[in-house]
């Protein structure tokens, strides 16, 4: 395997980020599950299977580009069906679903953490390109989705997670007029991922806002590694 091979790149990038992102839909599942609404298991989404959970766009066609164009890499999944009104709570049920896929992610971070610590540098050794060295690459790229991931859905606007949350905090009276922004929630996306920062570099939302604490926290889960190791 070399590691300069475009299906050898792409690959450390793309299994990370399937299993991050099915993870976190199915999180969003559970919860709601759990809080009353039974919509993503009578739907056959509570699943692990990346077929039920992948979108050809966002989850392989976007990835792809990015990991080719060596730019950070980022997708999405069709999101998990939830019915706020069959939840016990609707208001604070939704806010707690929303939160748990950028929970599920910190906790895979985590995890991707241990394991690098705990045989990173077992498996690393041997040449490059390797079977190791491509174990390893992938729990690096796993930890740094997944961070990447909880902290870019805790952008507060829809239709991130972030944006439940905001919606759920908000007095019910500007709440309301919140929730008329979710059928614009992929044009705002597309505008301000793509227009806003082609237009105006400096107003590149991801590079300010989403990168800078998720380089603080990678700092963490790779001190942990260390420490570990």
């Amino acid at each position: 395997m070399n590691p300069d091979n475009i299906v050898y790149r792409s690959a450390i990038w793309i299994i990370p980020l399937v299993i991050a992102i099915v993870f976190h839909e199915v999180a969003h599942g559970w919860v709601a599950k759990w809080l009353g609404d039974p919509t993503a298991a009578e739907r056959k989404r509570l699943s692990f299977n990346p077929i039920r959970h992948v979108d050809p766009i966002g989850t392989i066609v976007v990835p792809l580009g990015l990991a080719i164009a060596h730019a950070p890499v980022f997708g999405w999944a069709k999101p998990v069906p939830v019915i706020a009104e069959r939840l016990r709570n609707p208001r604070y049920g939704m806010m707690a679903v929303a939160l748990a896929g950028p929970g599920m992610n910190l906790a895979l971070a985590t995890i991707a953490a241990v394991a690098l610590g705990l045989f990173g540098n077992a498996i690393g050794t041997g040449q490059p390109g390797g079977v190791g060295a491509f174990v390893v690459a992938n729990l690096v790229n796993f930890l740094l989705v997944n961070v990447f991931l909880a902290l870019f859905n805790l952008l507060p606007l829809p239709p991130f997670d972030g944006g439940h949350v905001v919606q759920g905090l908000l007095p019910r009276s500007l709440a309301v007029h919140y929730a008329k922004l979710a059928p614009f929630g992929f044009l705002i996306m597309i505008f301000l991922l793509v227009l806003l920062p082609m237009a105006f570099p400096n107003a590149n939302v991801v590079a300010r806002l989403v990168v800078p604490p998720a380089e603080a926290v990678v700092r963490m889960f790779l001190s942990l590694a260390a420490a570990i190791s």
